[in-house]
């Protein structure tokens, strides 16, 4: 409850700050959702020729890029420096939030909001609006599955970007992934065989950010809902332990000063 409550407070502050320039922040969010319509205005042409793919059609992909918008947005705002935390670590200033009596992993993810995630958050409302499928209890499934999915996501994040404890700066392993899991979470999950299944739920997570939620979204079932969940789980402890056990072997960067 104190974890939550500081989170809370943190995530005020942070709407705070960002709500100071609110023209900017505007910009951000309708620029961001200008962004997504053209981007998935290509899926919106290739569908209108080929109007299935294996059982997907353009309403299910609504569905999917509406998730994964919005999964993407929620990190963005309230865990923004999880896209940045390789840098924090291999620049020592990971001791500004060593001095805080708060969890480290926490307070250091959620110290940053990406004001654009707003436009991603809210287009995926309106993608999946727009999909066919809205009902009262298909948008409680979104809701859930949003959130399952951006724990998925954040987990992710924190697991690729703590390999800097052991390999330095990891930017560009960074991004690499993180294209990856967005490029690869758009696609239809039917597109792939076995073996790249395994990849999609294991290696990089992809499917458990697009294609699972969207099926879940569609129509409940208790497989997709299993597989969210423990998907969730399981990258969420799998992160937090990498992170600790990097967080041993630490050096400490005497950035104190400058994060103060």
């Amino acid at each position: 409850m104190n974890n939550l409550k500081f989170l809370l407070a943190i995530w005020k502050a942070n709407l705070q700050s960002a709500m100071e320039y609110r023209i900017s922040f505007l910009t951000q969010m309708i620029g961001m959702m200008a962004n997504n319509f053209l981007y998935f205005a290509i899926w919106i042409i290739f569908f209108d020729r080929f109007k299935d793919v294996r059982g997907w059609g353009v309403n299910d992909m609504y569905v999917t890029f509406g998730i994964l918008a919005s999964a993407f947005g929620l990190v963005s705002l309230l865990f923004g420096n999880a896209f940045m935390l390789s840098d924090i670590i291999s620049k020592g200033r990971l001791d500004y939030y060593l001095s805080m009596p708060k969890p480290v992993l926490l307070h250091a993810v959620s110290s940053r909001m990406i004001a654009s995630g707003m436009g991603d958050f809210a287009y995926g409302f309106v993608s999946y609006a727009l999909s066919g499928y809205l009902t009262w209890d298909g948008l409680a499934r979104y809701v859930l599955a949003m959130l399952l999915a951006a724990t998925v996501f954040a987990a992710f994040l924190i697991l690729t970007q703590s390999l800097a404890f052991w390999f330095g700066t990891m930017s560009n392993f960074s991004n690499l992934v993180l294209n990856a899991m967005l490029t690869f979470g758009i696609y239809p999950i039917t597109l792939f065989d076995n073996y790249a299944k395994i990849i999609l739920f294991t290696i990089i997570p992809a499917a458990l950010m697009g294609a699972i939620p969207a099926e879940f979204i569609r129509g409940f079932t208790w497989q997709s809902l299993s597989q969210l969940l423990i998907g969730a789980s399981g990258f969420l402890g799998l992160a937090i332990f990498v992170f600790r056990a990097g967080l041993r072997r630490y050096e400490s960067g005497s950035a104190i000063q400058i994060e103060v």
